[in-house]
């Protein structure tokens, strides 16, 4: 008579007398090992009072009934054990411990210890429910990822990679209180590094940002350290840059497209160190130019740069606010090179309250206002020659309480531009010290007005030293000498 391959079943033969014995015996074995759970997988006796149909995995090391069947599966049926080998594949269930256990060849292991892939599950729950919006979820007090070390085949890193799929999209880690949002930090939105927090979940603060490109940290909310340079930098605007740009390349990816945003930059983050920046702009027609208020942090020189062999390619116009197309304020600094500035709403150069403004290679363009202006305290300097090629709606230089230096430069002007006040005005105190200049070119207007206590120093060049056509005037206490 032959078993079955796989669980050994008996057959009956064609001729065999009570057939019967066999079918009862194979149906035995079937009731033994199909859905089989077992009741305790580590016992090496029998039990005292088993249960008919109670099946066991015998422990290694067995005695009694149960001796040389060690790993077998012991089931009691009509008062005595029935032994079935376990063959490769083989499942059980172990009631008093619900796990569920596998044969190997050699033992019973755990079942997922013997898997080596799921692959493409749609929903993963651990201690809780997996969902659509939620596919991977977990519930758990405790979680442990370790390196695989070299001696078990790895390398001893661990890494986590997470990818998103555009800097639009976000990439997080989001804490919750109750399921509602407090701390958030990854890309959130761009391919920068933020740290957020939030009061209720609705209302978010960018606490600290990593720029992706350069590696500096800022404090959005708060403002905190600045960079220390370690050597000059040149930053770039170009009209067809971007602000979120870091200005640190000549490119349209790479430069920023606004003055005002390089000089907050400079003003706000860095720590000069001893450095210079340069801003340098490219050629073309810019809509705004800079308002620096408040010193800068370091000593150096903060130098907006434009075309130094066509200076009249870089066109800077002032927008009404500051006064200035350039302006410095409460002690800020600034350097204009090689540009030509209009305004029809405002002045161009412009110093007040303790700052300074150096200029050279600049092309004076058409004004509402005093093309360079000094006032309470503030001081404005050139450094080389420079041109006027514009109207002013009223002086080109003018001083209140503060000082205007402009001496042996040569200054040129083109078409003949017209002063509406003065070419030259000083009151309250302020003075000119415009000695051993050459002009080039005429203009029309009142040379000079001196008042109020102020001057103009020329080293006696005399009344017609500057441009204009009508003689100027001295009052209340004004020198012009």
């Amino acid at each position: 008579m032959t078993d079955t391959v796989n669980l050994g079943l008996p057959c009956i033969e064609g001729s065999q007398a009570q057939k019967h014995v066999t079918h009862n015996d194979a149906l035995r074995l079937l009731d033994t090992l199909v859905q089989l759970a077992v009741t305790d997988r580590d016992l090496a006796a029998p039990p005292g009072a088993p249960v008919e149909g109670e099946r066991f995995i015998v422990k290694a090391g067995a005695t009694g009934a149960w001796s040389g069947h060690d790993d077998a599966i012991a089931a009691w049926q009509d008062g005595g054990w029935q032994f079935s080998a376990p063959r490769i594949g083989w499942l059980a269930y172990v009631a008093d411990e619900g796990l569920l256990r596998v044969w190997n060849g050699s033992a019973w292991v755990d079942v997922f210890a013997a898997l080596t892939a799921l692959q493409n599950l749609t929903l993963l729950g651990l201690g809780t429910t997996a969902d659509a919006g939620n596919p991977l979820s977990a519930k758990l007090n405790n979680a442990l990822f370790a390196a695989r070390t070299v001696a078990e085949g790895g390398d001893g890193h661990l890494r986590y990679k997470l990818s998103k799929e555009n800097a639009a999209k976000t990439l997080s880690f989001l804490f919750q209180d109750n399921w509602s949002g407090r701390a958030e930090i990854g890309l959130t939105g761009d391919d920068d590094f933020h740290f957020k927090v939030s009061p209720d979940g609705g209302t978010w603060f960018d606490g600290i940002k990593i720029d992706r490109s350069s590696g500096r940290v800022s404090f959005p909310v708060s403002g905190g350290p600045r960079e220390v340079l370690a050597g000059d930098r040149t930053y770039y605007v170009r009209m067809d840059g971007s602000d979120a740009n870091n200005g640190l390349a000549n490119t349209a990816g790479g430069a920023w497209a606004s003055l005002q945003h390089a000089a907050d930059v400079v003003f706000g983050t860095l720590d000069l160190g001893g450095h210079n920046v340069t801003v340098k702009i490219a050629d073309g027609s810019y809509a705004a130019g800079v308002y620096a208020l408040g010193e800068q942090v370091g000593a150096g020189r903060i130098i907006f740069a434009g075309n130094n062999a066509a200076p009249g390619n870089v066109v800077v116009n002032g927008a009404a606010g500051p006064y200035q197309t350039f302006r410095a304020e409460a002690g800020a600094f600034l350097t204009v090179r090689d540009m030509e500035l209009r305004s029809a709403t405002a002045g161009l150069l412009g110093a007040s309250r303790g700052a300074r403004v150096y200029f050279s290679n600049v092309r004076c363009g058409t004004s509402n206002y005093h093309q360079i202006r000094a006032e309470d305290g503030g001081v404005v300097f050139a450094e080389g020659d420079y041109a006027i090629v514009g109207n002013s709606g009223q002086t080109h230089w003018s001083a209140a309480s503060a000082v205007i230096r402009v001496q042996a430069r040569t200054i040129t002007l083109l078409g003949t531009p017209n002063f509406a006040s003065s070419f030259a005005a000083a009151a309250m105190g302020g003075a000119l010290y415009v000695n051993g200049n050459t002009f080039v070119g005429s203009a029309v207007g009142v040379r000079y007005v001196i008042e109020s206590n102020a001057a103009a120093l020329t080293n006696a060049a005399g009344p017609s030293y500057l441009p204009g056509s009508a003689m100027g005037t001295t009052t209340t206490g004004g020198q012009y000498a």
